[in-house]
């Protein structure tokens, strides 16, 4: 009997607000692939509540990973996302460096709609570089991306050409595959993009989100599910198709309950959509 893909994920733990850990977990499992959370700190609520009660758990990450290689554990994927300090990027280095042959999945989470986080500093954009050049898969989206490549937040929508170019310029970076998502395509609307630097292939899938409406924990959603498409041994347009169907789907739910942007995405009950039947046709060459 073939067991289950595992996934160590090196990610926050939220109580309130779903995002990160109490995303990925509930995804990835639901898809067959077990996850190994590596906390990187335990909050009461996400950084979007006031108040938050937080613990640093930087300390816990390298005698994990070292409890892991005395065990000889095996891991398929190591998938890395928001992080708070350059210390913590080391051990995600160090995690990649330990488990070579496992897929390595980056989502250099540093700031949205144009602006940085107040957390990243120059510096910790600058060591995030660190690990997407060392990475198989990343998924920025458009703000993260033009951090990534020193570019200004483009302010009208980017041509195709364009597009292409970025793909390209952040695959020479380091990763295998590269995945925009949050794409303002010029005379198309939005859109996640992605490259296949094996095949030189480019592909493109509109996204029908509900204009305005912004959850926390959304790109953990797609990133999970990405991984998981791509685990299971689906192609990257695939991959992406499902991706962005699971998130159109939770976004368009969560919106139509009114709830705050904080609660983050109601995908509890959609779960089972991601292992029933779905005719995924949706992308095309970009």
């Amino acid at each position: 009997m073939i067991g289950c893909k595992r996934v160590a994920a090196i990610q926050d733990l939220s109580g309130l607000g779903r995002c990160s850990l109490t995303v990925i977990i509930p995804t990835l499992s639901a898809m067959g692939v077990q996850v190994c959370p590596v906390p990187t700190a335990v909050l009461s609520a996400h950084t979007g509540y006031s108040e938050f009660v937080i613990r640093d758990l930087t300390d816990f990450i390298h005698p994990a990973l070292e409890h892991y290689k005395r065990m000889g554990t095996h891991f398929d994927c190591i998938y890395s996302g928001f992080l708070a300090s350059a210390e913590q990027i080391d051990h995600c280095l160090e995690f990649f460096s330990a488990f070579p042959d496992a897929l390595k999945v980056v989502d250099p989470v540093m700031g949205d709609d144009g602006k940085s986080y107040a957390t990243y500093t120059g510096e910790l954009c600058k060591r995030m570089g660190e690990l997407v050049a060392v990475a198989d898969i990343i998924t920025p989206n458009i703000t993260e991306a033009a951090i990534l490549l020193g570019e200004d937040y483009p302010a009208n929508p980017l041509g195709s050409s364009d597009a292409r170019s970025w793909l390209v310029r952040l695959s020479e970076q380091g990763a295998k595959t590269v995945v925009i998502t949050s794409v303002n395509l010029a005379g198309g609307g939005m859109h996640t993009i992605g490259y296949d630097k094996a095949t030189n292939s480019f592909w493109k899938i509109r996204n029908d989100y509900v204009r305005g409406a912004h959850y926390s924990g959304t790109g953990d959603n797609f990133t999970s599910v990405l991984i998981g498409s791509l685990l299971k041994g689906d192609s990257l347009p695939i991959a992406m198709n499902r991706a962005t169907a699971f998130s159109e789907l939770n976004v368009k739910i969560t919106y139509s309950y009114q709830q705050p942007w904080t609660e983050g995405l109601m995908l509890e009950g959609q779960l089972p959509w991601l292992t029933s039947y779905q005719q995924l046709d949706d992308y095309s060459i970009l």
